[in-house]
């Protein structure tokens, strides 16, 4: 099977998400994507996280009905920094003979050559980068060009979403109508759970 793996807050889910796993299944391949909720993530603040139970809850909801997606609550089961590595190795084990791809963004493959044990982690999985900026395509691809000598590299491109987690969560916070960057039904768990307010 060719497996991808996603790896990310989640907090919340957005259509920017499931666009982009959907468009990286179809263009890759794969067979199903891993959603993979971080505890304290790496890069990012987790200040304004709200519980693992309430992103779980809501990748549920914005995942219901497409059985080739799957949630993982593998990273929230341990009290350190969700590295890729320990999530790399994690699915490796459960799927020894499987081709494994891990979904990363343009942002993040940009300093990818930064994140901790790097070179273990293209030693395992093949790295399935998707383009979300117009014009970003000649650089990752120069960085793709320096990176691939220490495994296999995918650049998937797919339309852009038009804004982040945090900036939808600003909207939340000012009671702005966010159903077109939400599924519906995770609007609703959002305001009947009193969640980013």
């Amino acid at each position: 099977m060719k497996i991808g793996i996603f790896g990310g807050s989640f907090n919340p889910i957005h259509n920017g998400h499931v666009h982009l796993a959907e468009n990286t299944k179809k263009n890759l391949g794969l067979d199903k994507i891993i959603f993979v909720p971080s505890r304290i993530s790496p890069h990012k603040s987790s200040s304004a996280y709200v519980s693992g139970e309430h992103r779980i809850n809501m990748l549920k909801i914005a995942l219901s009905g497409k059985d080739y997606f799957e949630i993982s609550d593998y990273e929230l089961q341990y009290e350190r920094v969700s590295y890729s590595i320990y999530t790399v190795m994690h699915f490796r084990r459960i799927f020894p003979d499987d081709e494994l791809y891990l979904l990363i963004g343009s942002d993040m493959f940009m300093s990818f050559d930064k994140w901790y044990c790097f070179k273990n982690i293209m030693s395992l999985v093949t790295l399935a980068v998707t383009s979300r900026e117009d014009g970003d395509l000649y650089n990752l691809e120069k960085k793709a060009s320096e990176l691939e000598r220490f495994g296999k590299i995918i650049i998937n491109k797919t339309s852009p979403f038009p804004l982040s987690s945090s900036e939808i969560r600003k909207k939340i916070m000012k009671n702005e109508n966010c159903t077109c960057y939400l599924n519906k039904n995770v609007v609703k768990y959002i305001t009947s759970n009193n969640l980013y307010l």
